[in-house]
């Protein structure tokens, strides 16, 4: 197997393609990571959640990382790893354009509000929940991809 590097354009193509990962979050050095859905853009992921640990954490410590991986067999894989800053795009005037964005851009995307109203359901606070839009202004993008090494696919064992 060779593992070698992505180039950015390859990382940002591989997330507007899959917007299906997991966003790592910490609060008070204890790690936490869930599977969300997002959408993409160049410079921010756009995700959708509802009032729990995940939105709390984020808010008290907003360096977040989130991971996307593709694995078709254990030597043909691609991951990519962001980190960034978590921004809320609250209900506000000032906001209202980049939410009216994010929602659009995540409409496109089938089950984009699944993670989300599941995790109501699970804590049972349909009342209480409101949509939480944020986005994740990204900071720093690295990538791997693992591919078949041709030697070692080769029916012929190499002679020393």
């Amino acid at each position: 197997m060779l593992v070698g590097e992505m180039s950015q354009q390859e990382c940002k193509e591989l997330l507007a393609r899959l917007g299906f990962g997991r966003l790592a979050c910490a609060q008070e050095n204890r790690p936490y990571i869930v599977p969300i859905y997002f959408a993409s853009e160049p410079d921010r992921l756009y995700g959708f959640a509802t009032m729990g640990q995940k939105i709390e954490w984020m808010r008290s410590n907003p360096i977040v990382c989130v991971e996307v991986d593709e694995v078709r067999s254990p030597i043909d894989w691609v991951s990519v790893v962001v980190t960034g800053r978590y921004e809320e795009l609250p209900e506000t005037d000032e906001y209202l354009k980049q939410r009216e964005r994010a929602e659009a851009l995540l409409e496109k995307r089938s089950l984009w509000w699944e993670a989300g109203l599941a995790a109501a359901q699970t804590r049972g606070k349909f009342d209480r929940d409101r949509a939480v839009f944020y986005c994740i202004h990204l900071e720093e993008i690295t990538g791997r991809r693992a591919s078949p090494d041709p030697v070692e696919a080769s029916p012929h064992p190499a002679r020393t």
